[in-house]
């Protein structure tokens, strides 16, 4: 999001954690990301199903969050008042992984983490926390629809012929 978009991007903080632009999300910055969210998938099956996550998936998941420690800076705008803005020192690779991180261990630590499901649909890979207990899919309107499309088909396909 550039001058002209006035939000901030993943990677817009500097590179001490302050305000100036360091451009967009580069491979590097994505690829820093790449242990995160292979450390998650297992430790969230494991707190899914109410065992320990694996050792290795925390020390990928703690490593990050080690790399950029946070601290919160106050602040006071006429707009918002007075807020605290959390800032990282990092570059924007670390600091990408780091928020990831802490993401994976808020989920992880959450009550509702025993909730957390796989979308049926059979070409998604997404989880979702489900707002009903009925709720099968991550996106009723894009997974929902595409497996009620195929029951439609299948049930009407050769109905006329």
């Amino acid at each position: 999001m550039g001058e002209a978009g006035g939000g901030r991007g993943v990677a817009e903080a500097g590179e001490d954690g302050g305000d100036e632009a360091v451009g967009g999300v580069g491979e590097c910055v994505h690829e820093a990301g790449e242990p995160v969210r292979e450390a998650a998938r297992p430790a969230l099956h494991a707190v899914r199903r109410g065992g320990r996550p694996p050792a290795e998936a925390l020390r990928v998941l703690n490593g990050a969050l080690a790399a950029a420690p946070s601290h919160r800076v106050p602040a006071w705008s006429e707009e918002a008042g007075l807020g605290a803005a959390v800032r990282r020192a990092a570059d924007p690779a670390g600091r990408l992984a780091a928020e990831l991180a802490e993401a994976v261990a808020e989920l992880l630590t959450d009550p509702r983490a025993g909730q957390v499901r796989e979308c049926e649909a059979p070409d998604c890979v997404l989880l979702f926390l489900p707002a009903h207990p009925r709720r099968r899919w991550c996106v009723a309107g894009v997974c929902g629809n595409r497996a009620r499309v195929a029951r439609y088909y299948a049930r009407y396909r050769y109905k006329d012929v």
